[in-house]
């Protein structure tokens, strides 16, 4: 055939042989592919994208009798059943016969596993036709990234029976990892809510098969029921802020640290300090003060801190140690085992002449937080409105990208 025309023509183009597939999970893994080439380019609404195309497919090639364009129509309708004229797509008589079982799979397991820090989870959950006519048994693994609130990654494959005896293997053999039943209600209310930020990324991770699996995953997690709605978590009151720190500077890990004999000028950097770590935990999605890992620790250390906050000496000195003492403190509450814990431990210890080099250079500051520590440099009291307008007119041109 010539160069397609549209992009409906150059799917179905791509779709030609589709009839010719053995099983309906096989078209079904094609079509998700064809269609993760939309999900992709999309700038942003990515799962919108993936339906608007849908429907406009399903409209443009609604005369196309051929068994690949009655076929792929079918495969795209139960991949994507609410695109406008899903629902009243038909097999035609040049499909092949397991087209009547496409999207036709029941539940058969679900589980979840994932490190102990609270980093990642992943949910793995296993499927089967009812019909063994439309396919293999398989197994769909979705990983979560809780620093970024996404959905990471996705596989689909099999045989789903040894998937599971894999993952089984490497969380049983490794102490910081843990696995788990699940409940596919919290499967398909987690997943989906991750995919929510996903789908909205103007940036795709830049590994994995999650472009090409997500219709794919998002017809398997329609199949799941649903969970009643849970409260999104508020953030913690300054009543709240106040009992956990104090019942920090009580812990053996305060003391571990000398945090809790701090007191005169110290006094304000190690309330300030822990301020900090309070609110760099509220900025994350699932935002809990007492998840700290390596990760985390590094996110706040190397990164959060110089492009949110201004330091003086006193504070840039007295930080990594309170870091150390709190993350102690939550590893010990929330019941991580030592390895973990003295890896946190560790991990900060190592990070410190970076975060001292990072706070020295001020190469990741935020304009604005430049800003307000070059003021604190010139020795501008910021309560006094005189002096504050006086400096920022004198230094407009550092604060502003006009040239002038």
């Amino acid at each position: 055939m010539g160069t397609p025309q549209t992009p409906y023509d150059a799917v179905l183009h791509a779709a030609r042989d589709v009839a010719k597939l053995d099983n309906a999970l096989d078209a079904e893994m094609l079509g998700a592919a064809l269609l993760g080439s939309v999900y992709s380019v999309a700038e942003t609404e990515r799962d919108a994208a993936v339906r608007d195309f849908v429907a406009g497919f399903l409209a443009a090639t609604s005369r196309r009798r051929s068994a690949a364009a009655t076929t792929i129509r079918s495969v795209f309708a139960a991949l994507v059943p609410d695109a406008e004229g899903a629902g009243r797509i038909r097999p035609g008589a040049a499909t092949p016969p397991w087209a009547a079982q496409l999207g036709r799979v029941r539940l058969t397991g679900c589980w979840s596993y994932g490190d102990v820090y609270g980093d990642q989870t992943s949910y793995l959950a296993t499927f089967a036709y009812d019909d063994p006519a439309g396919g293999s048994p398989h197994a769909v693994v979705t990983l979560l990234d809780h620093n970024i609130g996404i959905t990471k990654d996705v596989f689909v494959g099999g045989p789903p029976d040894r998937i599971l005896d894999q993952v089984r293997q490497m969380c049983s053999g490794d102490e910081l990892t843990w696995f788990r039943d699940e409940t596919p209600a919290r499967m398909r209310a987690e997943v989906t809510r991750h995919l929510a930020i996903t789908d909205a990324l103007t940036e795709l991770p830049g590994e994995g098969s999650l472009a090409t699996d997500r219709a794919l995953l998002g017809a398997r997690l329609a199949r799941l029921p649903q969970a009643a709605p849970t409260p999104t978590a508020e953030p913690l009151s300054a009543a709240e802020r106040t009992d956990l720190v104090r019942r920090f500077l009580a812990s053996p890990e305060a003391a571990r640290f000398g945090l809790d004999a701090i007191d005169g000028a110290e006094l304000a950097s190690l309330h300030f300090c822990l301020s900090l770590l309070l609110d760099h935990a509220a900025s994350f999605p699932d935002a809990d003060p007492m998840r700290w890992s390596p990760t985390v620790a590094g996110l706040f250390l190397l990164d959060w801190v110089h492009r949110r906050a201004v330091l003086d000496m006193d504070d840039a000195a007295l930080l990594p140690r309170v870091l150390r003492g709190w993350a102690g403190y939550a590893a010990r509450k929330r019941g991580l085992p030592e390895q973990a814990a003295a890896q946190i431990d560790t991990a900060i210890e190592e990070m410190v002449p970076e975060f001292a080099r990072l706070y020295s250079t001020g190469e990741r500051r935020s304009p604005a937080t430049a800003a307000v520590a070059q003021l604190m440099a010139d020795g501008v009291d910021p309560d006094d409105p005189a002096a504050l307008d006086a400096w920022i007119e004198a230094n407009r041109h550092r604060l502003t990208d006009d040239p002038a």
